[in-house]
């Protein structure tokens, strides 16, 4: 039997043109594209078998849409609907919960339940938690945020992130802080170890033996730690470890210090040393900004991997784990490796201050 005459396609430029776009567009499904060259190459003028061959695909799949689009045209080509359950719940329902997790809140509570929500507006919990994954909400979770208020902001964020990209020649950069009040800690009883299908148990309350100061200098290039415990965290701690890194540090290199905002930088005592010893530059960090500083992720190093977990009698236990520790670090150095520049923060903290003022309004 003579197969059919292939019928002629014939298109307006605006079929030509949305054919086009729907081969183009990576968001289209694979599918559509398919029907789409199929209908392109017919009304260049090609015959089903030719366009079969061209696309690799069977003659009766490109007769098919030829067909279906000639009588249908650009509707034709799309996904029919298919069987299977009618959408229960309207744009308006999801508007409301949308707009009651955004402005509302329940009388029992600071936020929205997936439970309280469902009773609020009469759909299943299920059905709200859909909604809430669908636009990115999350009642639960909160976060923290801080905005420096210090008048020399961005000319201090520029100082110090210039020294991390750019750090001078003949000279050390230190990033140096004090991680004060660090308790020794003692669990009420024996720590119990890890089993197969078991973690690491340990009593959730615990005996204090006291307090501990680390001062620490973090090494911009190398990574290395220069650090000593003290009993307090007064300025005189501080000129003592300034004097520490004084000798530790060869006299034939500047010294570039990072330091926060604290007072006990600041005092005529710390000015009098650092006047006297030129070699040292300070460069303060913006008021509540201490993310600027290095040396405070090296700080969450030792946090989580010593303090955290651990279980210390006495201070000088305590003190004698954290000497062992900076040790075992300053053995396979890890410098911290700043990549941001100064304007792609000033930018990122304009964006951030433009989200809070839009939120407001």
């Amino acid at each position: 039997m003579p197969n059919p005459v292939a019928v002629a396609i014939e298109l307006s430029d605006d079929e030509r043109a949305q054919l086009e776009a729907w081969t183009r567009r990576r968001t289209s499904a694979q599918a559509l594209a398919q029907r789409s060259r199929i209908v392109l190459l017919a009304a260049e003028g090609l015959k089903n078998t030719e366009i079969a061959d061209e696309l690799g695909l069977s003659r009766a799949t490109a007769a098919m849409w030829r067909a279906r689009f000639a009588e249908r045209r650009l509707d034709g080509l799309l996904d029919e609907p298919r069987p299977g359950r009618p959408r229960t719940i309207s744009d308006e329902q999801v508007e409301e919960v949308i707009v009651r997790t955004l402005e509302t809140k329940p009388k029992d509570a600071t936020h929205w339940s997936t439970r309280s929500m469902a009773r609020e507006v009469g759909l299943t919990q299920s059905a709200v938690l859909r909604i809430w994954q669908a636009f990115g909400l999350q009642p639960h979770r909160t976060e923290t945020w801080k905005l420096s208020k210090d008048p020399q902001f961005i000319d201090k964020v520029r100082d110090v992130v210039g020294l991390y990209l750019n750090p001078p020649e003949r000279a050390v950069v230190l990033c140096v802080d004090e991680k004060s009040q660090i308790q020794a800690l003692d669990r009420t009883a024996p720590i119990l170890p890890m089993l197969p299908g078991t973690p690491e148990r340990a009593t959730h309350d615990y005996k204090r033996a006291g307090t501990s100061s680390l001062y620490a200098a973090l090494n911009l290039s190398t990574g290395t730690v220069i650090g000593r415990t003290h009993a307090r965290h007064r300025a005189i701690e501080f000129r003592k470890f300034l004097q520490t890194l004084d000798r530790e540090v060869p006299a034939h290199l500047d010294i570039h210090l990072v330091l926060d905002n604290s007072s006990t930088h600041k005092t005529p005592a710390i000015r009098k040393w650092l006047a006297a010893h030129p070699r040292f530059v300070v460069h303060f960090t913006p008021t509540s900004s201490s993310w600027l500083n290095l040396v405070e992720r090296w700080f969450s190093e030792l946090t989580t991997k010593l303090l955290r977990r651990g279980a210390h009698r006495s201070v000088r236990a305590l003190n004698a784990d954290i000497r062992a520790w900076i040790e075992t670090w300053n053995d396979n150095p890890r410098p911290f490796v700043w990549t941001k520049t100064a304007d792609q923060i000033l930018e990122s903290i304009a964006r951030y201050c433009t989200r809070i003022n839009d939120s407001r309004h």
